[in-house]
């Protein structure tokens, strides 16, 4: 078997049977499809039975989050290589071969992303090359191979002995910055990160959270930050980053309160002052204030 495909579902029903038609669409490679559904409210399961199959399907009782659903799956593949595929994304046809001949021709690469495109056509920002609080942690880490710190969690492959001896995703995270985790923990076993430009997938994005509050989205991903500096970062450089946040955030606050009653519509302004009202809550107790 040449790759093992995980898609993790989420109340995205037609989203996912749209991945999977493209995931069956003529792949020049072997490959096997699991779906791990976090207990879905809009049929999913049913809808992914009936139109599929050969899809080996988890069904969970509860919600269990995006890297504890990748490692149920993990734990059963048989491909050489896996491919980690989000939901609301469509898969160029020859996007596994190209993936799968770029990763055997680059062995020291550990985990690859494809390039990203928005339905639109346009490219997608996919790569990133610091990880976050990389400013002020960039010291805490070490050199590290490679120039790519992540690629997108919307489409990663990696191969499969060395996600085994990683253990798969920290579990801890629960949704967001578990992509940049695994990436940096490949690095730190000596493996790089790579781009693969002649495989594509499109990716809507943000669909199993189109329904989550702004500023609750916001509060997921900024302690998902928070957990990544406790993970990799010393304690003296997280309360200066916290430091920092906490400052710049109550400025941002100050001045859009100011600016609030000359706004006409302050719909977007109502949104970042809850963004930043979250970052100075949520940094409160790890900077020392």
């Amino acid at each position: 078997m040449d790759i093992s495909v995980i898609i993790v579902s989420y109340n995205t029903a037609e989203l996912t049977v749209a991945c999977l038609e493209s995931v069956f669409a003529s792949q020049r490679v072997s490959y096997e499809v699991f779906v791990v559904d976090n207990a879905s409210k809009d049929e999913s399961v049913e809808i992914i039975k009936k139109k599929f199959p050969a899809v080996r399907l988890i069904a969970n009782a509860t919600n269990r989050g995006f890297g504890v659903a990748n490692n149920q799956a993990l734990h059963e593949c048989a491909g050489r290589y896996v491919v980690f595929l989000n939901p609301d994304t469509t898969v160029e046809p020859e996007s596994f071969y190209s993936m799968t001949v770029f990763m055997e021709a680059h062995p020291k690469v550990g985990l690859a992303g494809p390039k990203v495109i928005n339905p639109d056509g346009t490219r997608q920002d996919s790569v990133s090359y610091r990880y976050p609080g990389h400013r002020y942690g960039a010291a805490d880490l070490g050199p590290l191979p490679g120039s790519i710190a992540c690629v997108l969690g919307a489409c990663q492959i990696a191969s499969a002995n060395l996600l085994c001896e990683l253990g798969g995703f920290d579990e801890d995270f629960f949704l967001y910055g578990e992509d940049q985790d695994l990436c940096l923990r490949v690095r730190k076993r000596g493996f790089e990160i790579g781009l693969i430009d002649e495989a594509v997938i499109m990716h809507h994005g943000g669909q199993s959270e189109r329904n989550t509050l702004p500023a609750e989205l916001v509060r997921k991903k900024f302690r998902a930050e928070l957990l990544f500096y406790r993970k990799h970062y010393r304690p003296v450089t997280i309360r200066k980053l916290c430091k920092v946040q906490r400052r710049r955030a109550l400025w941002r606050i100050f001045f859009i309160r100011l600016q609030m009653p000359m706004m006409s519509d302050n719909t977007s302004a109502q949104n970042k002052l809850a963004k930043y009202q979250v970052i100075y809550e949520e940094t409160g107790a790890l900077s020392g204030s």
